[in-house]
């Protein structure tokens, strides 16, 4: 593919097909709080970026294509794009459901938050995870490691074959199961803590029933959740975002 021919620009829009549609879900990228027209200038540039490296992947296969055919490897391209930031966002998905569980275990459930990465309403405590999970990609450089990954991309799933139903399947059922094993996994000291904190608050009541130990103990659950959460939020991050990174490496 020399010059600038039709086959070239039909190529870099193929390209910003599989990068847009993988910007639109993935994690940061997705967020309500970046504007359309920022999202869309993103996927510009970094489609023009990869052309250069890609161009040659499409050399064979965009020679003669019939209309339906074209029709075809855009929207095998956009769903490609949609399936490879899905599985990066099951990642969140399953820390903001263990981060909500994680205030609702330490009595912080009722507290609302700043909505983040989307417009559902989350606990507080949920709300301060998500917003670090989401400065760390970007502070430890990992959204360049995302475009590598889409580079990469190509190699596995070359132009105009698009994930088999089957296999997009077992791909999102095994992420699903990782991202959800990692987030209680990471969320567990708090698990624990909640049960025997509500065991003992519940053994407490019923050995003195006349006394509201439910309401005297609040302040003392909400304390020790929170001296919980100081000691192993960093430990908690940190590996969150090695097995993220494991996934971007390798994934």
């Amino acid at each position: 593919m020399s010059g600038l021919t039709p086959d070239t620009f039909l190529a870099v829009f193929l390209i910003f097909c599989r990068v847009g549609g993988c910007l639109l879900v993935v994690p940061g990228f997705s967020s309500a709080r970046v504007p359309p027209q920022i999202r869309l200038f993103i996927a510009l540039a970094v489609s023009f970026a990869v052309a250069p490296l890609l161009l040659e992947t499409f050399q064979k296969g965009l020679s003669g294509l019939s209309p339906a055919m074209t029709l075809w490897w855009i929207v095998s391209e956009s769903i490609t794009g949609l399936l490879i930031g899905l599985m990066g966002r099951i990642f969140f998905m399953a820390l903001q459901t263990l981060g909500t569980a994680i205030a609702m275990g330490i009595g912080f459930g009722s507290i609302p938050g700043t909505q983040i990465d989307d417009g559902e309403s989350v606990p507080a405590i949920a709300s301060l995870i998500m917003m670090v999970a989401t400065a760390l990609v970007f502070m430890a450089d990992l959204h360049w490691e995302l475009f590598r990954g889409l580079i990469a991309s190509y190699s596995r799933l070359p132009p105009g074959e698009a994930f088999g139903a089957q296999l997009a399947l077992v791909q999102i059922t095994d992420q699903i199961s990782a991202a959800f094993l990692l987030a209680l996994r990471i969320s567990s000291p708090f698990i624990v803590y909640s049960v025997i904190v509500n065991l003992a608050v519940g053994l407490t009541n019923k050995l003195t029933p006349t006394i509201p130990v439910y309401f005297l103990a609040t302040p003392f659950v909400l304390l020790g959740g929170m001296l919980t959460f100081y000691l192993l939020f960093k430990e908690f991050m940190l590996l969150f975002l090695a097995e993220f990174v494991s996934w971007l490496s390798h994934g």
